[in-house]
C-alpha cells in the first residue's frame, strides 16, 4: 500500500487505524499482573472525564462545513458514552494491560479521535458524559489466554461502573438516559445495561442504547430488545460495518447472528439504502460529507460500497469498523433526536 493511501485513510477517520497503514497493534509479551495496575480514577475530578456538559471538550464540537449545533445547554436527556480501544501500541510505561487515565498523551489521543468523531454525534440533543477509564489494551481482544483477557476487561469495567454510579448520584437527577458506545466501549456498555437497566427500575429512564461495533445478539438482554423502527424507545441498536461482499473470518462465529440495524433506515431488514439517504458522514479534518456511503444489512453486517469522497477508489478496505459512527454521523444525530421526542411524548 503506497503512502498516499495510508495518508488518505488516516485523514478520513482521525482515529486509530486498523486498516494496515500503520503497524499492527502491539502484542503484549507479559501476563496480566495485579501488581501492575494504574491508580483508580476519582470521578469527582473533572479531568477524569473526557467529556462533561460543564467543561469545554471535543464532544462539544460539530463538523466543519455543516450547520449543526451543539445542543447540550438545552438538552433534556443525558448521553453516557463509552469510548473504544485507543490503547493499541506498545505501552510506554509499566502499565501494559490497562491504560493509565493520568497518561496525558493517551488522553489526548482519546479526545482527538473518538470523543471528537463519535461522542460529538450525540451532542445535538443530549448532554455528553464520557468517563476516562483504564481501558484494556487491544491485546486483550486477541489473546488466547482467557484469564488475562477477563482480568483486563474486568478492571476496565470497574471504572465504568464507578463512573456511572458517580454520574447517577451527582449528575443525572432522574433525567432520561441514552447509553452510547463503540467497540470495547460496547463490551462494557452491555454489562452496564445488564447490571443497571435490564429488568431494573432504571430501565424506565432508558431512551435507547446505541451499542455499536461489537456483534451483539438479539437475546443479549432479558427485557431490552433490538429496536425495530427508527422511533422505538427503551430498546437497542447495533451494527458492524464492512465492505460489500466481504465476510470476515469470524463471521460464522456469531457475527452472522448479531443484531444489525441499518443506520440509514433504522430497520433490521435487508432493504438497500442508497447513499442519497445518508445525511452526512465525517471525513477528513472533521469535515462533513453528504451522501458519504450507502448501507444494506446482510447476515449480521452492514455492507457499504466505497465512500463518496475524493481518492476513495484508490483504497481497498474491507473492514470499516473504525467508521461505524463516522459514516452515519448526521443520521445518528437525527435518529437520537427522534427517539428522544417519542420518549418525552410518553
Amino acid at each position: 500500500m503506497n503512502s498516499y493511501k495510508c495518508q488518505f485513510l488516516s485523514l478520513i477517520f482521525l482515529i486509530v487505524s486498523l486498516s494496515g497503514c500503520k503497524k499492527m497493534p502491539y502484542q503484549l509479551k507479559s501476563h496480566f499482573s495485579e501488581n501492575l495496575i494504574p491508580a483508580v480514577p476519582d470521578y469527582a475530578k473533572t479531568e477524569n472525564w473526557a467529556a462533561l456538559p460543564t467543561k469545554n471538550d471535543p464532544a462539544d464540537q460539530v463538523p466543519l462545513k455543516s450547520d449543526l449545533k451543539d445542543g447540550q445547554a438545552e438538552a433534556k436527556v443525558d448521553v453516557f458514552f463509552l469510548h473504544p480501544t485507543i490503547f493499541t501500541k506498545k505501552p510506554q510505561n509499566q502499565y501494559e494491560w490497562n491504560a493509565d487515565v493520568n497518561d496525558a498523551k493517551m488522553n489526548e489521543s482519546v479526545d482527538n479521535s473518538t470523543i471528537l468523531n463519535q461522542a460529538s454525534a450525540f451532542n445535538g440533543s443530549g448532554k455528553i458524559y464520557a468517563p476516562r477509564y483504564r481501558q484494556a489494551h487491544y491485546h486483550a481482544f486477541v489473546t488466547s489466554d482467557k484469564d488475562d483477557k477477563k482480568k483486563s476487561l474486568d478492571l476496565a469495567y470497574t471504572d465504568i461502573k464507578a463512573a456511572f454510579e458517580y454520574y447517577l448520584k451527582n449528575y443525572n437527577q432522574n433525567r432520561p438516559i441514552v447509553i452510547a458506545s463503540h467497540s470495547q466501549g460496547t463490551v462494557h456498555a452491555t454489562r452496564l445495561l445488564k447490571e443497571y437497566f435490564d429488568n431494573k427500575p432504571l430501565q424506565k429512564q432508558l431512551v435507547a442504547a446505541y451499542i455499536i461495533g461489537i456483534g451483539t445478539q438479539p437475546n443479549s438482554f432479558d427485557n431490552i430488545k433490538p429496536c425495530k423502527t427508527g422511533d422505538e424507545t427503551g430498546c437497542f441498536v447495533s451494527w458492524n460495518t464492512y465492505g460489500k461482499d466481504y465476510y470476515p473470518v469470524w463471521h460464522k462465529l456469531g457475527l452472522n447472528t448479531a443484531v444489525s440495524t441499518n443506520p440509514l433506515t433504522w430497520t433490521l431488514d435487508s432493504t438497500y439504502a442508497p447513499a442519497s439517504m445518508n445525511k452526512g458522514g465525517v471525513g477528513p479534518k472533521f469535515t462533513l460529507y453528504p451522501n458519504l456511503v450507502d448501507a444494506q444489512n446482510h447476515q449480521g453486517m452492514v455492507w457499504v460500497n466505497r465512500p463518496n469522497i475524493k481518492g476513495s477508489k484508490l483504497v481497498k478496505n474491507e473492514s470499516w469498523h473504525i467508521a461505524d459512527i463516522n459514516f452515519f454521523y448526521v443520521n445518528i444525530r437525527e435518529n437520537l433526536a427522534n427517539r428522544i421526542e417519542k420518549y418525552l411524548a410518553k
